[in-house]
């Protein structure tokens, strides 16, 4: 294999081994990528690239980033010294459906939604592991793309839905539950993972970057209004 470090070698800073190691820096600064976890990853062609496991997110540097040939699933480049990402498999299943970045925070606020998903499910005598979270009439809705193959955003008046599955003992475990939701969801761009955080992906970087954006304001909005007692849905 070689260290081809060329791969990771670069002035742009668009690049995605630089790329990755900005987005972490700021995702660190909001609170997302704390202790080493969360991750992210970015496609080019048919190299994924992919920020190491166990390792300060702040302070990942280009020479860290993983790289992995996506048709082959065999790495072209893997740093000695560090360990390839847990979440490198859940990442591989946003890359097949058409992904070019993906993006895993330990948000707080998703966490929380999570946990008053759950509740609200066992309140309300339904099954928890089935549940969803949904919200409506919210401004920031409209950052997040209507699904797949389908033109523009949502809108004001669009429910938004993003699913809850449960989480693993390992990272890696994760990654057929995300898929079943991903298939029962399919114009979803993101998944919750309860008492966890989210996988949000998108077209390109900037669209997963404004997508994880969007929906970590939306979460965040959600816990406030529950501390309110606003409803996230509207009467009928």
């Amino acid at each position: 294999m070689g260290s081809n470090d060329h791969l990771v070698t670069s002035t742009d800073p668009e690049h995605p081994a630089n790329h990755i190691c900005t987005l972490c820096r700021n995702f660190y600064a909001l609170g997302w990528v704390t202790g080493t976890g969360g991750g992210t990853s970015i496609k080019q062609g048919s190299n994924i690239f992919i920020a190491p496991s166990g390792v300060q997110k702040e302070l990942i540097k280009p020479m860290d980033i993983f790289v992995m040939d996506h048709q082959r699933r065999a790495y072209l480049r893997k740093p000695l010294a560090l360990k390839p990402s847990a979440c490198t498999p859940l990442f591989l299943a946003a890359f097949d459906r058409g992904a070019g970045c993906c993006i895993h925070t330990h948000s707080q606020w998703a966490v929380l939604v999570t946990l008053l998903v759950e509740r609200d499910a066992i309140q309300s005598g339904k099954d928890p592991n089935a549940s969803c979270f949904e919200i409506e009439k919210i401004e920031q809705i409209k950052g997040l793309p209507r699904g797949k193959n389908k033109e523009g955003m949502l809108g004001f008046f669009d429910r938004l839905q993003v699913p809850i599955i449960e989480n693993t003992a390992f990272e890696e475990d994760l990654t057929q539950s995300l898929e079943a939701a991903m298939e029962k969801f399919p114009d979803t761009y993101a998944v919750l993972v309860r008492r966890h955080g989210v996988y949000v992906w998108g077209d390109d970087v900037q669209k997963a970057k404004t997508q994880a954006e969007s929906l970590d304001y939306i979460f965040r909005l959600a816990v406030e209004m529950r501390r309110l007692d606003l409803t996230w849905l509207s009467q009928s």
